[in-house]
């Protein structure tokens, strides 16, 4: 027999996840795409600052290096508003989807929703309060008696990480270059912080198509419901 569900207070319901859920995979998707143009703009850097280490110079080589300084100013611009649009609905679906878990089993919540977006944001604990609440959101939308698994939530979470200290020690490095090797070495830098960007954009894609279906299943199944029923 499956242990029955805590009854919710009267002020909580569920709202559907399924429209915030699909923007946000729309504006990572985005996301991907735009660091996959500033991967391109790193490559014409790194291929224009080789050649200055081999020894090029010159007015074609100057001007190569102004188009390539200027592409990857744009990159950088343009990935920020995405990012930036990308963070406001991904933290939208992520504080409907934690709303959702503390319906449909709050005993499994071990954080306050607020946590939801300031743990974001606070110093030292943003590099795990956004996992443990998500695992929990994890746990409360998994179908009952279904095994759980949080290989996807640990994959995204690591990756998130390591882009995060990708794109600082990229931008460290390219930010105080003065010289072609300093360059060279900061393009290279830039372009692996921009590929692990894309993981892990990708793997949040993932996340949050897998948890807008489980909540979006089991509030159709509704409550009491065990897996395979």
């Amino acid at each position: 027999m499956p242990t029955p569900r805590p009854v919710p207070g009267p002020a909580s319901y569920l709202r559907s996840p399924v429209g915030l859920g699909r923007a946000a995979v729309a504006l990572l998707g985005l996301v991907i795409a735009v660091d996959l143009f500033a991967v391109y703009a790193d490559l014409v850097l790194y291929d224009v600052t080789g050649d200055l280490m081999d020894g090029a110079s010159g007015g074609a080589v100057a001007r190569r290096l102004d188009d390539a300084n200027s592409l990857n100013t744009v990159a950088g611009g343009v990935q920020s508003g995405s990012l930036v649009m990308s963070v406001i609905v991904y933290l939208c679906w992520f504080v409907r989807v934690r709303a959702n878990a503390g319906v449909f089993a709050p005993d499994t919540q071990s954080m306050k929703p607020g946590w939801a977006i300031a743990g974001w944001f606070v110093p030292f604990v943003s590099l795990w309060y956004p996992r443990r609440i998500t695992r929990d959101i994890w746990d409360a939308s998994s179908p009952l008696g279904a095994r759980r698994s949080y290989l996807l939530v640990n994959a995204w979470w690591t990756l998130w990480l390591l882009s995060l200290l990708g794109d600082r020690v990229g931008s460290a490095q390219s930010g105080s270059a003065d010289t072609a090797d300093g360059m060279h070495a900061g393009a290279y830098a830039l372009m692996i912080s921009d590929a692990l960007d894309i993981a892990a954009a990708a793997l949040a894609i993932a996340l949050v198509l897998r948890l807008t279906r489980m909540q979006h299943e089991k509030a159709l199944a509704g409550p009491g419901v065990p897996a395979g029923a």
